[in-house]
């Protein structure tokens, strides 16, 4: 009984989203699956474990979802190899992005935050549909991905990593962990990674992907007494990162600040301090406590190419949680009051765009769940925000299961939002493009906060076919925004333009899903996405720019069986994007002009691991296995300081074909 109090405790810290269910899902969903979707569950919430990320190379949480279905990857430039992720259609300002329960990538960390934390660190990514729990906040609108770091009361003794590839990227891991007592233990995580050689695969005389040089060091402790209900975490990490892109010429003591060649330095430096205690009480098991604290400081300089785009960002987080039942365990609640505050010091070359962001909020939520087909979830909260107004977010989570092995879910939200225009949408300094800001009225950067409704409807069938295990997965969601702020690049091709929405935006999205159990251990994973995303811009009613209607995903897994310790592990994936609505390059010279849309492609990514025993294994992968390039990657690359140079507009990749090797080796 102690023991299972303590284990709650950790949960009830460490697992997000819907709290008061998550040990359901732990005993539910089979243990064998890469990604878990619970039938039980109230939110339309999906796993990734450990074993999903291993199908990858993984090297950062941005790269840990090449095989997820629900999570669309992108470039966001021709520079940096910054890869972005959407989910429903929509980019990842409009998802909350949690690491541990906690905020993590937002605000200044908008861009490259994804980047810094490593593959090796992640027990299980939790990915929701549409508007999150309100216990996490205000912000979520199309989802919320939640990242759970290794524990250090369950991890192993001592892991190596280390990774190499032919586009000469090259990391490392170790990861310690020490056993201090029976109640105290402490991990010590170290990740390092560059980039040392120069590349130009598309002969355009600059960077495919930049010279790069991260040092990444989190050191973590656990405390957990089983008598006493209490349980602990501290996490203490610093990270600095360092890019350089550019014209292959440009030396950056030479030519910074200079129109001899054009270069860019992107330089971040960022400490973060956490601590999590809960605490259940020990003749009440389902009723806890749980009080969270995270301070961060997130410094970046940079410049690209003449525009100059400095960032620091002190921020504290406080979280306070109130679990407890109302008359029986089938009437849940959770209650409590949330602290925030962001202080921004940012630099557009000679604009000072600083301020102080801060807001406190109450929240309640409230489950019912009847133990069978039946729960629901119904939460709000209000918020004071200095810049935001006194506001209420309402949310509502609703599962229901008509026949055996079948659910049907409906969600429906608001979110609200202040946009970092900048850092945001960095990449937009690596053009030749003007930045206007035509609202002056509103509060941030002269705009008014944006609102978001969404709305999700989804059913999950399982089934058998051939006698082989199968799955039918639909889901069908609409977000309709207010006063969004619109990043126009339809108006002209050297210009950008944000203002608020001054008529309708949208994004419906449908996704169909497709799993079954070809053979025992080989499993097909297929979905089929589609996006209606449109909004009304100053020059007319337009797609989403670099978002493709038309998806399609495929995977393929096989393992063989176990024996003696030894594996063999093969995965292969495939995508089809569509075509994509290009932004406006019609007044550049006919060389520098894009077509209205993109061209459809594919690209394939595989990897086979071979297990040589439980401590010892090797990795060999590649990606964009067919070699799929983007023309015209860099408009104006022949004269980077020209009007018509855009690095910006990518919809394919750049890099070509890339081969990796790997190693892990662990002590138990």
């Amino acid at each position: 009984m102690k023991k299972n109090i303590a284990l709650f405790a950790v949960l009830l810290l460490c697992i997000p989203v819907f709290a008061q269910e998550n040990l359901e899902e732990v005993k539910i969903i089979k243990k064998q699956k890469g990604i878990k979707k619970s039938y039980t569950l109230t939110g339309n919430t999906s796993l990734i474990t450990s074993k999903e990320l291993l199908k990858a190379a993984c090297c950062n949480l941005a790269e840990s979802f090449e095989t997820n279905p629900s999570i669309d990857v992108n470039f966001s430039d021709a520079l940096t190899g910054t890869k972005q992720i959407k989910m429903l259609g929509l980019t990842s300002p409009y998802l909350m992005i949690t690491e541990e329960n906690v905020p993590s990538v937002r605000g200044a960390s908008q861009a490259y935050g994804l980047s810094f934390t490593p593959g090796t660190w992640v027990e299980s990514i939790q990915i929701t549909k549409g508007a999150g729990s309100v216990v996490n906040g205000y912000e979520s609108i199309s989802g919320q991905i939640n990242t759970e770091l290794l524990k250090p009361m369950n991890d192993i003794p001592f892991f190596l990593n280390a990774y190499g590839s032919t586009d000469s990227r090259f990391e490392l891991n170790t990861h310690f962990t020490k056993q201090l007592s029976d109640k105290w233990a402490t991990s010590l995580l170290v990740h390092g990674n560059a980039r040392v050689a120069k590349t130009d695969m598309n002969h355009d005389g600059f960077l495919d992907n930049p010279l790069a040089k991260q040092i990444n060091i989190l050191n973590r402790y656990q405390y957990t007494n089983a008598e006493t209900g209490w349980v602990g975490f501290v996490n203490l990490r610093y990270m600095n990162d360092k890019k350089e892109t550019g014209e292959l010429d440009f030396d950056k003591d030479r030519d910074k600040g200079t129109t001899n060649y054009w270069g860019s330095e992107i330089n971040t430096e960022r400490i973060d301090v956490a601590t999590k205690i809960g605490y259940v009480f020990p003749d009440m098991p389902y009723q806890s406590i749980g009080f969270q604290n995270a301070f961060n400081s997130h410094n970046q300089r940079s410049y690209f190419g003449l525009n100059q785009y400095d960032i620091k960002q002190n921020s504290y987080y406080s979280n306070l949680i109130f679990n407890s039942i109302i008359d029986n365990t089938k009437n849940k609640f959770a209650a409590g009051l949330n602290f925030a505050y962001d202080q921004y010091q940012e630099f557009v070359n000679v604009n000072d765009y600083s301020r102080i962001d801060n807001s406190v909020g109450a929240f309640f939520e409230y489950t019912y769940d009847n133990t069978d087909n039946f729960s629901i979830i119904l939460g709000g909260r209000i918020d004071n925000h200095n810049r935001l107004g006194t506001f209420v977010t309402p949310r509502l989570h609703v599962r229901y299961n008509p026949w055996e092995k079948a659910v049907l879910r409906l969600s429906a939200g608001r979110g609200k939002r202040s946009a970092n225009i900048f850092a945001e949408n960095q990449q937009l300094f690596a053009s030749s493009r003007v930045f206007s800001i035509l609202d002056k009225n509103g509060k941030i950067y002269g705009m008014n906060p944006e609102i978001a409704w969404n709305y999700g409807v989804s059913f999950s069938q399982r089934f058998s076919l051939f006698d082989k295990h199968a799955e039918v997965v639909f889901d069908l969601y609409r977000t309709d925004f207010q006063n969004q702020v619109v990043v126009d690049v339809m108006q002209s091709p050297q210009e950008v333009l944000f203002y608020n929405l001054k008529g309708k935006s949208y994004a419906n999205s449908l996704q169909v899903e497709f799993n079954y159990e070809l053979l025992k251990n080989f499993n097909f994973r297929s979905a089929y996405k589609y996006y209606d995303i449109r909004t009304d811009y100053l020059s007319g009613n337009f797609e989403r720019p670099l978002q493709a209607k038309h998806r399609f995903f495929g995977n393929l897994e096989y393992e063989t069986n176990l024996v003696d310790g030894k594996q063999w592990r093969m995965d292969y994936t495939f995508n089809w994007i569509g075509q994509q609505q290009l932004p406006n390059t019609a007044s550049n010279l006919n060389k520098d002009r894009l077509p209205n849309f993109s061209p459809s492609y594919s690209l394939m990514n595989a990897q086979v691991t071979r297990v040589f025993s439980d401590t010892f294994e090797v990795y060999v992968g590649g990606e964009n296995i067919g070699n799929y390039r983007q023309d015209k990657a860099i408009l104006g690359s022949g004269n980077p300081f020209g009007s018509d140079f855009d690095a910006s507009i990518v919809y394919a990749p750049v890099f070509g074909q890339m081969y990796y090797a790997g190693l892990r080796f662990k002590i138990k």
